[in-house]
């Protein structure tokens, strides 16, 4: 039986004795303000990863040996209404025949292989078929005729090697093309633009014909996403793709943001931080999105998972993802499959 501290059994029942909301005012409901409650149901986890085959090595935390399993209780509870509970097989029936694809960095790969792991309980007994080509990692369900595929591309517009060295061309996507068949685009970009040193992966921006050895990392991400904004309202059939965009998913590295020794990180975490707020400043990214998706002329469905994550410093691999410390993905079973169920609750209310 896993043995439970005084501290982290108060925390429990702070939790357990929080009611679920009921189906409340849809026009005042926002599916992203809310707080962690741990679920007794016996609902969460959604999946048991140690069946699914599509996770990735430094992301099946409870294969890895992390010992403590609290994590994968806690469900999203939203301010004021419920999320809808996935359904896999309602949602490859509502989607038969439809191309749903993800673009974007290893938090959009981390978004798939979930979804990939709620179906699969209902998709086993199909003869469903995977396969790896180069940047896309496909899943073809054939008697749902449903594609659900990962493109990797962590920036969105053009990366290009050039004589002169790497070039991030700002204002150019080449490879758009790619994207044009699916009915459900799933977008995310974001931590990429944050490495630096030996991860860092550009040498130089490039917008029109100049070349920029520095430029403020936030300027040239909302040229970035200008540049994406402006594509999906040129490229995209209203009438038959439904476009997202995953929002800033929290890194837990440094104590300090949530209010705690600044030499902790998510490493031993094993509690969500209670209530609806978070101590810790916010991602000046966050209204980068938020200014460029309000300016589109059709704007994205906004996934504005910030909030939901920095709540969850319990939910990464940590030292249990295979190698270096991992605070920024997340454990699966986990965080994104709250991720999916949002945007099911989303689509079913589209």
């Amino acid at each position: 039986m896993l043995k439970m501290s005084v501290r982290t059994l108060c925390f429990l029942l702070v939790y357990v004795s929080t009611l679920e909301g009921g189906d409340g005012d849809e026009k005042t409901c926002d599916l992203f303000k809310g707080k962690w409650i741990w679920d007794k149901s016996g609902s969460y986890p959604m999946y048991n990863a140690l069946e699914c085959p599509f996770i990735s090595p430094g992301l099946n935390c409870q294969k890895n040996g992390r010992p403590d399993n609290m994590y994968l209780n806690f469900r999203w509870q939203p301010h004021g209404c419920s999320l809808s509970r996935f359904d896999g097989e309602d949602f490859l029936r509502r989607n038969k025949g439809k191309k749903i694809m993800f673009v974007g960095d290893s938090l959009s790969y981390n978004q798939w292989q979930s979804l990939a792991c709620l179906l699969y309980r209902h998709g086993r007994r199909y003869n469903l078929r995977l396969t790896h080509q180069g940047a896309f990692s496909t899943i073809f369900y054939p008697e749902h005729e449903v594609t659900i595929t990962y493109l990797k591309n962590g920036f969105l517009v053009d990366l290009v090697t050039e004589e002169k060295g790497r070039v991030l061309r700002l204002d150019s996507i080449s490879r758009g093309r790619m994207w044009e068949d699916a009915d459900i685009l799933i977008f995310n970009s974001y931590h990429w633009w944050i490495h630096g040193g030996p991860l860092k992966s550009w040498d130089y921006y490039q917008v029109g014909e100049r070349l920029y050895r520095d430029m403020a990392l936030m300027d040239a991400y909302k040229i970035a996403l200008t540049t994406w904004a402006r594509w999906v309202d040129s490229n995209t059939n209203l009438t038959k793709t439904r476009v997202f965009f995953q929002g800033i998913s929290a890194v837990h590295y440094e104590g300090k943001d949530w209010g705690t020794a600044s030499l902790e990180t998510c490493d031993g975490q094993t509690e969500p931080i209670p209530g609806f707020n978070y101590p810790g400043k916010r991602y000046v990214a966050e209204q980068v999105v938020k200014d460029v998706i309000s300016k589109m002329k059709h704007p994205a469905y906004l996934l504005d998972i910030t909030l939901l994550t920095q709540l969850r410093k319990d939910g990464h691999p940590s030292k249990y993802a295979g190698g270096t410390l991992d605070c920024s993905h997340w454990c699966l079973a986990g965080v994104p499959d709250t991720w999916n169920q949002i945007m099911y609750t989303m689509l079913l209310k589209d």
